[in-house]
This record gives structure tokens, C-alpha cells and sequence, in this order.
């Protein structure tokens, strides 16, 4: 089993920074892909940014350019940071292991992007 704990979400004005953390704990194997995914009220819940085990990258079209993934494997933990925040940012996001064929996912992080 694999839990994940997120933090860092928050209300931002447009234009600030902010950064996401997400810690899994439980039997983490590599190979896995840990990313962040994000739902904005009454949409569907999208990818925003994922990062295999390996160190390969995968972001949105949106958010290329402003927001940026990484990982420390020795602490199973994986990181969001989020620049030039803007309104349509806002969402829940949530934190994703895929790992064996199966999808782990956190309890969501509320951003807030004030304009």
C-alpha cells in the first residue's frame, strides 16, 4: 500500500510563485511515475506534470515554460514548483504514484490564483 501526503497549496496572487510537496510512504519499487494532476470546479481532472523514476519529464502545454517538476528518490517524495502563476491555475491538485499498474493518489491541495 501507498500513502501519499501533500503540502504547500495556498492563495497566491497572479504572478507569484508557489511549490507543492508530495511525500508517498509504503512499498515505493521503481520503476514508478509520480506527478501532479490538477481539477479545476466542474472539469475533469488533468495532468499538469509527471516525472519517472529515471528522471523523464512530461508537463501540460499550459504550464510549460512556468512550472517545473522534481523528485528526491531517497525520499519518495516529489516536488511542484509553480511560477508566473495565473487565475485559470486555480484548482485542487492532486498528487499521483503510478506504480504496478496501479494509480495511489493523494487527498488534493487547494491552489488559489488571485488576479
Amino acid at each position: 500500500q501507498v500513502q501519499l501526503v501533500e503540502s504547500g497549496g495556498g492563495l497566491v496572487q497572479a504572478g507569484d510563485p508557489l511549490r507543492l510537496s508530495c511525500a508517498a510512504s509504503g512499498s515505493i519499487f521503481r520503476p514508478n511515475v509520480m506527478g501532479w494532476y490538477r481539477q479545476a470546479p466542474g472539469k475533469q481532472r488533468d495532468l499538469v506534470a509527471a516525472m519517472a523514476s529515471g528522471g523523464m519529464t512530461n508537463y501540460a502545454d499550459s504550464v510549460k515554460g512556468r512550472f517545473t517538476i522534481s523528485r528526491d528518490n531517497a525520499k519518495n517524495t516529489v516536488y511542484l514548483q509553480m511560477n508566473s502563476l495565473k487565475p485559470e491555475d486555480t484548482a485542487v491538485y492532486y498528487c499521483n504514484v503510478k506504480l504496478m499498474n496501479r494509480d495511489y493518489w493523494g487527498q488534493g491541495t487547494q491552489v488559489t490564483v488571485s488576479s
